[in-house]
């Protein structure tokens, strides 16, 4: 069976990849049928043959998890549409600081209404 997966190249914890066809059978860094592009995680640099790899799919090739998203998330021009998350993960003592200035913010603003209404009540 031909897959399309990812080849490892660069040094100890600087990884970036080929993305190659080859047969399943092969080791990772065996001699690939087809080099379709490569891709850098650290820099999220990518340049892909998007027409060819869709071509090898349809021929049957599977693609392993990693490459399916790339060749999902490519522009035409083969680059990657990188989609940076607009939220941050905060941890859990600055989401209860976050949560207690919105109930503060809150009771403050109830505080202002009830003020605003006793003189409206009086008059």
């Amino acid at each position: 069976m031909v897959k399309i997966r990812l080849k490892r190249l660069g040094y100890k914890k600087n990884p970036s990849y080929r993305i190659v066809v080859i047969d399943n059978r092969s080791k990772r860094e065996g001699a690939p049928i087809e080099e379709l592009g490569y891709y850098n995680p650290k820099s999220k640099e990518m340049k892909l043959n998007v027409v060819r790899a869709k071509e090898r799919l349809s021929q049957g090739a599977q693609a392993s998890e990693t490459v399916m998203y790339l060749i999902n998330n490519a522009n035409d021009d083969g680059s990657l549409n990188y989609i940076k998350s607009k939220t941050k993960k905060l941890s859990k003592k600055a989401q209860a600081k976050l949560e207690e200035a919105k109930k503060q913010e809150e009771q403050a603003q109830q505080q202002q209404e009830q003020q605003e209404e006793a003189p409206a009540q009086e008059a």
